[in-house]
């Protein structure tokens, strides 16, 4: 690792940022004495109290290794609490005397950084502050240390194998880099959830002591997570606030809207989860209708679009289908047209079809359906990835602008 200037390691103050974090604490004080390891923390401001108290007690116990950059900001960060909203705010300077808890006093704040924008999302500014520090430092190549598993999902797995846009380090496949200079790395990539706490029992090491509580709750090993409480894959689990953290619950209830419903029925059918039931003599379709009209303008249109986008892709372009679903398809009398290729890295052919109120099928989340659409609205998924969306025309634009505009701060 020599080949780098500087190291960056991203601190969440969860278990596996937890384990590299103490894995290259370990390094440092045996193998490179007198080194320091930049730490990036971002605080979110509203977290279990037994989370910011680890983090507090980690990056304090290590001072003498750490180049500490605990980041207080109010960029947008995803929120499927509300059907009103669709992000929110942490240290909102205008919403001062709602924060759950004091600023911490030695956190970087909004005006530590010349490339502060309120139009940035949490994962934009992550990747400014990167550049940022990079060009800060006046390092020739930075390693920003990333501690996530492919174990933990689909989407983490492409992160670290996918070979689309990023170039490999040396042939190092965990290794990549993301723009000249800078790069990177999963060291852990490949452990499992029992690698950790292996880790942790046989080292000895500091850990979250949330997860205690977890276990304690029942919550299965692989469900425990340390992440933002109000996005959608958080939503299920958010109710154990009130049990574990009364105290930080009663003070989100007031911060962010759609709390308190979120955490009453974030489990049930009522926000897309189990088995959602279609209201009698509803189709799907109508009862989609119904939801909208029940939306705030801008949501309803958000939602429109998105569909308006999917129905035009699986009628003019299609989808690409196993030979097997396609079968299926066929077997049910449901009139499709099958393509021979993709321009898509598949086996799967494609598939032009017409929207179905619903389908019976193992495959169903592959599958345009009017009842998808509807678990995406009770979910508040604004973005609709349960629909499997990425961002869209609009939304890239924006994107695109934010990024055009902070090419003259390299």
């Amino acid at each position: 690792m020599e080949q780098f200037n500087k190291f960056l390691l991203s601190f969440s103050g969860g278990k596996d940022s937890g384990v590299l974090l103490n894995l290259c604490l370990d390094y440092i004080r045996r193998r490179q004495p007198g080194r320091r390891l930049g730490v990036f923390h971002i605080d979110y401001e509203m977290q279990y109290r037994e989370t910011i108290d680890y983090v507090d007690r980690v990056l304090a116990s290590n001072a003498d290794v750490l180049d500490v950059y605990r980041v207080c900001v109010p960029c947008k960060v995803s929120t499927c609490t509300s059907m009103f909203q669709n992000y929110w705010r942490p240290w909102e300077p205008s919403k001062r005397e709602l924060w759950v808890r004091p600023l911490p006093a030695e956190a970087y704040t909004q005006d530590d950084f010349d490339f502060f924008d309120d139009t940035l999302w949490d994962y934009e500014f992550q990747i400014r502050f990167t550049e940022w520090l990079h060009r800060r430092n006046r390092a020739g190549r930075t390693c920003c240390l990333i501690g996530i598993r492919s174990q933990e999902s689909l989407n983490r797995w492409r992160t670290v194998h996918s070979d689309r846009n990023y170039k490999k380090n040396k042939g190092l496949q965990w290794i990549r880099e993301m723009k000249h200079g800078i790069f990177n790395a999963y060291p852990i990539h490949d452990w499992l959830t029992t690698d950790i706490w292996v880790a942790n029992g046989r080292f000895g090491w500091d850990y979250n002591r949330l997860y205690d509580l977890y276990y304690r709750a029942g919550v299965p090993l692989e469900k425990q997570r340390v992440a933002s409480p109000f996005i959608s894959q958080a939503l299920s689990s958010l109710h154990l606030y009130r049990a574990i953290d009364p105290d930080m619950w009663g003070k989100m209830v007031s911060r962010v809207n759609g709390v308190n419903f979120a955490g009453l029925y974030g489990r049930s059918s009522m926000m897309g989860w189990y088995s959602i039931k279609l209201p009698p003599g509803m189709t799907w379709e109508g009862y989609l209708d119904f939801l909208l009209k029940t939306l705030p303008e801008p949501t309803r249109r958000n939602y429109q679009r998105k569909l308006a986008v999917s129905v035009n892709f699986w009628r003019e372009k299609g989808g690409c289908l196993s030979d097997e679903t396609i079968k299926k398809l066929e077997a049910l009398g449901i009139p499709i047209v099958v393509g021979d290729h993709s321009n898509y890295k598949t086996n799967k052919r494609p598939v032009r079809m017409e929207y179905l109120d619903d389908i019976d099928l193992p495959e169903f989340k592959e599958l345009p359906t009017f009842k998808r659409m509807c678990i995406c609205i009770l979910k508040s998924d604004h973005t609709c990835k349960y629909m499997g969306f990425s961002l869209n025309k609009v939304e890239k634009k924006l994107k695109d602008q934010v990024m055009e505009k902070y090419k003259a701060l390299k």
